[in-house]
């Protein structure tokens, strides 16, 4: 499906109430007749790490990169697990999409699930659920059974993931620049690399002019500049743009040049209008473009343009 514009949000925010602002603008863009493609790729990197094939290949590096003994006793217990999680993991993942809510009984007579270290919090469930809360039980012990996987990859293979955050501390420290540029200047994690899988395809499908990145969070940020990255690199010819709530709030006062290594827009506020005019800068090759609250790079120095139309 090709398209003028590719917007996503990049993991990680809440999988349980996906962020509408990619969806807004695509609404915009279609009263404009502007073709759009808007993805949220943190459920779809979500979708294939915690996938039957997405958990064998986890405890497959996991096991490449340490032994037996660095693991610690939980890790251990989730390996010897592996074959139940295998299991497993595919029916759990359909029943919290709403896909299979007849499996919540089948979760509730918890010998069901394999069982880490968060299921030691487990006291007085049925008080607290009820004879009539069979789903949220259900839901409650699912969410347990996912945060002990959660916790094996932090401890195994990726110490910056989270399920509503992905390396938020780099985006919490981000007035300085300098630690998020040497991270970014590393190899890619393991989770990167399914990020950068999913996002290779999808830029390939989509074949994009204008690739539009919104970044609610710190917990967004390090994934944006990632995929950023990755398409500087491998599709040199698409624009890209960064937008959303990070932006709003932390990068108004931009000066660092380094950003344009990444990103050739970086756009504030409501993004209808910004947008608009990227779209029109980059496809119609006016002599002199007009920008609103849209910082780029000239002349090697960072400049904010907000011109009055």
């Amino acid at each position: 499906m090709k398209a003028d514009l590719f917007l996503i949000t990049p993991p990680f925010t809440q999988l349980n109430t996906p962020y509408p602002a990619t969806a807004y603008i695509k609404g915009f863009l279609n009263t404009k007749n502007i073709s759009s493609v808007q993805a949220d790729l943190g459920i779809e990197v979500i979708l294939a790490l915690f996938s039957k094939k997405g958990l064998n290949n986890l405890f497959e590096e996991a096991t490449q990169k340490k032994s037996n003994a660095d693991f610690s006793f939980n890790a251990q217990r989730l390996l010897a697990l592996k074959e139940e999680y295998l299991k497993t993991i595919d029916p759990v993942i359909s029943f919290l999409q709403g896909k299979n809510p007849t499996l919540a009984l089948q979760i509730c007579l918890e010998d069901y699930l394999p069982e880490a270290s968060r299921f030691a919090q487990l006291e007085e469930l049925d008080w607290a659920f009820g004879a009539m809360g069979t789903q949220d039980k259900a839901k409650h012990l699912a969410t347990l059974y996912l945060e002990d996987l959660s916790d094996f990859i932090v401890e195994c293979v990726d110490p910056n993931f989270g399920f509503s955050r992905y390396a938020e501390r780099l985006g919490r420290s981000a007035n300085s620049f300098d630690e998020l540029y040497g991270v970014l200047n590393q190899e890619l994690t393991y989770i990167d690399k399914i990020l950068m899988e999913i996002l290779h395809q999808r830029i390939e499908f989509v074949q994009p002019k204008i690739f539009l990145i919104s970044v609610p969070f710190p917990g967004n940020l390090y994934a944006a500049f990632r995929c950023a990255q990755y398409v500087k690199k491998h599709f040199p010819d698409v624009k890209i743009s960064m937008g959303g709530g990070f932006a709003n709030t932390e990068l108004r006062s931009l000066s660092d040049a380094r950003v344009f290594e990444f990103f050739d827009f970086i756009t504030l506020d409501d993004g209808e209008l910004p947008i608009e005019l990227l779209f029109e800068a980059v496809t119609k090759n006016h002599p002199f473009s007009l920008y609103k609250r849209t910082f780029l790079l000239e002349d090697g120095k960072v400049i904010y343009r907000n011109d009055a139309l």
